[in-house]
């Protein structure tokens, strides 16, 4: 009688397991039919106002539109983006939280020996890129420069008495200066900020001297007068300045004549995010930034669209950790 009662037990648990497993599966099925059902979270990694806030702030409007759902923008800024990462990286994979990223996160910080809090492949799911924006090299107009020339020989001049600002440690703001740091043979100190718009009061002020960061979100104060552009990172001049040469075209005589600093902007999801939900997403966000009016607002601001597959953003951000890397290591460039 016990072997039986036990059998009925066995045979019962494992009914009630079978019907909880179907009744889980059926769920998530239906849940990836019918996604997006509800408002989506988009992390940004840094804090409000700059480059990353301000482009992922163009693409959420209108991804609302083309998903049905709205998409919310939060901001967790605080060690180089790491902070932001770190809390996609955790989020449910159902495509409710999502992560909107850059550079400094995924090609930059994972360049360096120092351990980060996540894998920058194996803990996401690439959706697509969203944009690419050239860097600018900045500095406070309380200074007397207003050339690259003029920087390297005032540094020089001045040794140990220039700083520059950057968006955290590791971050692609931080790498562009120690690289033009190895290059020109200058020697600047390191002031990092949560995030580039936290330094831009400062660099206005003179507190911090040099700022070399994405045009998206130094563009308004150099065509204000508040800042001198002394150089673009692109291969080519900005349309949005046309008359501030290249880094390459302005530093050649002091080393860096093959100086070329771009930063992309792209969309991921945590790890094991199903392939239903990130084929809906990259549709939609292909959508998005193809659409004429968000081509025109991220040109405004210096951008320029890059859509693709998930396969050919996460081939990108492969190839650009492998410069990176190669660049930290003949530079011998620090973070810390």
């Amino acid at each position: 009688m016990k072997i039986q009662t036990i059998r009925r037990s066995l045979s019962i648990f494992t009914l009630l397991s079978l019907g909880l497993f179907a009744g889980v599966f059926g769920v998530h099925a239906q849940g990836v039919k019918d996604y997006p059902n509800k408002s989506i979270t988009l992390i940004v990694p840094f804090p409000p106002g700059g480059a990353t806030d301000a482009l992922s702030r163009i693409v959420a409007q209108k991804l609302s539109t083309n998903l049905g759902q709205s998409v919310i923008v939060e901001n967790h800024p605080g060690a180089g983006g790491t902070i932001g990462a770190t809390i996609g990286m955790r989020a449910i994979p159902d495509g409710y939280t999502l992560l909107f990223t850059t550079s400094s996160t995924h090609s930059v910080a994972p360049s360096f020996p120092k351990k980060l809090p996540y894998d920058s492949v194996a803990d996401f799911t690439p959706i697509g890129g969203v944009a690419v924006s050239p860097a600018i090299l900045m500095v406070t107009k309380t200074l007397p420069i207003k050339t690259v020339k003029d920087l390297v020989l005032y540094a020089k001049a001045h040794p140990g008495e220039l700083n520059y600002a950057s968006s955290g440690v590791g971050t692609v703001i931080q790498l562009n200066a120690e690289a033009v740091k190895a290059q020109a043979g200058i020697n600047m100190t390191h002031v990092p900020y949560k995030g580039s718009a936290l330094a831009m009061p400062d660099l206005v002020s003179g507190k911090v001297h040099i700022l070399f960061d994405s045009i998206v979100s130094s563009l308004q104060p150099v065509k204000d007068g508040k800042l001198t552009a002394l150089a673009v990172g692109g291969v080519k001049r900005s349309p949005q300045l046309p008359d501030i040469p290249t880094l390459a075209e302005a530093g050649k005589d002091y080393g860096m004549g093959q100086f070329e600093s771009s930063t992309w902007f792209g969309l991921y999801g945590p790890k094991n995010l199903p392939p239903e939900i990130v084929a809906k997403l990259n549709a939609a966000l292909n959508k998005t930034i193809e659409s004429p009016d968000v081509i025109e607002r991220f040109a405004q601001v210096g951008a320029e669209s890059t859509p693709g597959t998930p396969e050919k953003f996460a081939n990108m951000v492969a190839r650009e950790r492998a410069r990176w890397s190669a660049l930290i290591k003949q530079a011998q460039i620090n973070p810390d």
